[in-house]
């Protein structure tokens, strides 16, 4: 079956965290350099990222610091200077060249507004919160692709992690790409199991040429 649609996950596929990596950075009071350091090699050995707290500071009040950081509006929302460079141009060139393009990502409440309001050439766009419920579980795309009419066969599903975007949408019946990109998309890029993806990919910026190549191919 070929494939109709191109789903993208939104952090570090289409959203650069960086900012948010730095806020927790500096909310702990740890060097941003170390942070990031810390956190690769937690995702490297295939830990829990929430280990970071501990590692870096024994008896961090992560909930407490959220609520916090909530409180004093300095919590992290994703906002347009936030897209990665090639993300928009990406979406509205295999819009134009007629896929069907939607996002669904492990999201909070307020980033379904924030993705709609950056003007991206998307026929669907939806989050975990949206859905509730969050990947790796296979129903975040039984859900996601119910607002549609695709078969998951002819869907394209890209993201940057292994455990949360390419084995769950490849057991779901999608095609997928993993993207070497943030933390986890450079770690798991090296792992044995990205021969499961369809595809591997530096960045966004080749896609559409590359569906272009299939399409003719096919």
């Amino acid at each position: 079956m070929p494939i109709r649609a191109i789903f993208f996950d939104v952090g570090e596929t289409l959203i650069d965290e960086t900012r948010l990596l730095h806020g927790w950075a500096d909310t702990m009071g740890v060097d941003r350099a170390e942070f990031l350091t810390v956190l690769d090699d937690i995702i490297a050995k295939g830990e829990n990222y929430r280990l970071i707290f501990e590692r870096l500071r024994p008896g961090f009040d992560v909930r407490a610091a959220a609520a916090e950081r909530k409180r004093t509006g300095t919590d992290f929302r994703i906002e347009a200077r936030d897209l990665y460079a090639d993300a928009r141009p990406c979406l509205s060139e295999l819009t134009q060249d007629g896929w069907f393009v939607g996002i669904a990502g492990n999201q909070p409440p307020t980033a379904k507004a924030a993705l709609e309001s950056f003007g991206l050439e998307a026929r669907l766009i939806t989050t975990s919160a949206e859905l509730g419920v969050d990947k790796p579980s296979l129903d975040f795309y039984r859900k996601t692709l119910a607002m549609t009419d695709l078969d998951p066969a002819e869907v394209l599903y890209v993201g940057d992690r292994l455990d949360n975007d390419v084995i769950p949408a490849r057991n779901f019946g999608m095609k997928t790409a993993l993207l070497e990109r943030g933390p986890w998309g450079r770690n798991h890029v090296r792992w044995p199991d990205a021969a499961l993806a369809d595809f591997i990919l530096k960045d966004l910026a080749g896609l559409p040429a590359l569906l272009r190549g299939m399409k003719r191919q096919g």
